[in-house]
């Protein structure tokens, strides 16, 4: 019963107009990517905002490059949870003008990708936790590699290191999934039957959330070397080992509202959530097929210890008194 009300918490304090609401913060414009976690992260920066700073909060649907050019056309969004510094390359000299400012990590170990196993495969055969094993022990992975989709950027990178740890050579077939929906499918299948399963996959989704996952490790990273491995057209000679880096993905504010709001700025330099939460989170707004403002509600229900220590004294007064 919990979970169903979870809707009323956030249909009735989302919307909320208290007679001293935005008595003490004017207005502030938020960024909702869009996408699952960049919306409800959006829900619960909206209500913290609302409920415990009183701002007049605006939510302006968005993605990465329009939320980018915006910023250096109009200087909006206030703040933007979870932008993907990788996809934007502007990003980088708004900052070092002064005109935006990364807050905080919105995942403490940033956009994670790379290649992976079932945990209950790597506690039975700790030896494919590497590549190298793996590739000693390719019946142990029943043989297959599962590969990104065509047009994904990760088929690229995944196709070149194909022949950089010689996968093939080793006797293990790449298997090239015709869509997202079908890469998570079947690892959803390989859990339910307690079977191998080798390929790509990225985090935090609900498919981490759901799934215990252990990461594959490719050995060093190599920025550059990821970089050329990641080039359509680089030369094959070129190729090299590197593992997948961390992407760097930021709550971002702008220095407009450091100055005019600095204890919301404040809040968004606190809000920052480990990667195995945000995966939790997604997985709960994947199974009970829930809206942004419902997961937002159901996260900070759950972590309401949490997200009151990232609050300041007013703010968190308030909240506790909803939550």
């Amino acid at each position: 019963m919990k979970t169903f009300n979870l809707k009323g918490i956030a249909l009735a304090a989302m919307t909320a107009t208290a007679a001293n609401a935005y008595a003490d913060c004017g207005d502030v414009t938020v960024g909702s990517m869009g996408w699952a976690s960049g919306e409800a992260l959006a829900a619960i920066t909206s209500f913290v905002l609302e409920q415990g700073y009183g701002c007049n909060v605006t939510l302006v649907p968005t993605d990465t490059v329009p939320a980018v050019t915006s910023l250096v056309e109009n200087g909006q969004p206030d703040i933007i949870p979870e932008i993907w510094i990788n996809g934007a390359p502007a990003y980088a000299g708004l900052e070092a003008e002064g005109k935006v400012v990364s807050a905080s990590k919105s995942f403490s170990n940033g956009g994670e990708e790379g290649w992976w196993i079932p945990t209950y495969l790597a506690e039975k055969h700790p030896e494919l936790t590497t590549i190298e094993g793996i590739l000693a022990n390719p019946e142990l992975v029943d043989n297959r590699f599962h590969n990104c989709p065509v047009g994904w950027g990760c088929r690229i990178i995944n196709d070149n290191l194909k022949a950089v740890y010689g996968i093939e050579a080793a006797g293990i077939e790449y298997f090239d999934h015709g869509s997202g929906a079908n890469l998570s499918a079947s690892i959803a299948s390989a859990f339910e039957d307690g079977e191998a399963w080798f390929g790509y996959y990225w985090g935090p989704t609900a498919v981490l959330g759901k799934y215990e996952m252990t990461k594959v490790s490719l050995g060093e990273v190599d920025v550059e070397q990821h970089r050329i491995n990641a080039n359509a057209e680089s030369d094959p000679a070129d190729h090299g080992p590197s593992d997948f880096p961390a992407s760097p993905v930021f709550n971002a504010v702008t220095a407009d509202l450091v100055d005019r709001e600095p204890e919301v700025a404040a809040f968004m330099g606190n809000m920052e959530l480990s990667n195995e939460l945000v995966s939790k989170m997604l997985a709960w707004k994947d199974e009970n097929n829930a809206s942004a403002e419902e997961t937002a509600a159901w996260f900070m229900v759950t972590y309401k210890d949490m997200l009151l220590d990232m609050l300041n004294d007013d703010a968190r007064s308030k909240l506790s008194a909803l939550l």
